[in-house]
């Protein structure tokens, strides 16, 4: 029924950043824990990032301190700030929600979006 679409991946330099936005349709947007997860080629989708409802954090080991998890809820929009990015970030990068606050697992998000591409050159 929530429909997610992700915007703003691209091309960057390692070191670069970039900023990927979801936009949520539905009314009870505020409700969920939003989560952001990435594929890259031949590798099974993983978990990057968190953000329950009330704004609490979680992030993979090889995300933390880089990315930035961040919502709108007035906009019905979750961000993924990533800054000092690197080669291994490449992947397709797919927003999620949830209902469990503190889900990282594939099968407890129960809507995705349809996935921005994100690639970082060496």
């Amino acid at each position: 029924q929530v429909q997610l679409v992700e915007a703003g991946g691209g091309l960057v330099q390692a070191g670069g950043s970039l900023r990927l936005s979801c936009a949520a349709s539905g009314r009870t947007f505020s409700t969920y824990t939003m989560g952001w997860f990435r594929q890259a080629p031949g590798k099974e989708r993983e978990f990057v990032a968190r953000i329950w409802s009330g704004g609490t954090t979680y992030y993979a080991d090889s995300v933390k301190g880089r990315f930035t998890i961040s919502r709108d809820n007035a906009k019905n929009t979750v961000y993924l700030q990533m800054n000092s990015l690197k080669p291994e970030d490449t992947a397709v990068y797919y927003c999620a929600r949830t209902r469990y606050s503190s889900s990282i697992k594939l099968g407890e998000y129960d809507s995705w979006g349809q996935g921005t591409q994100v690639t970082v050159s060496s």
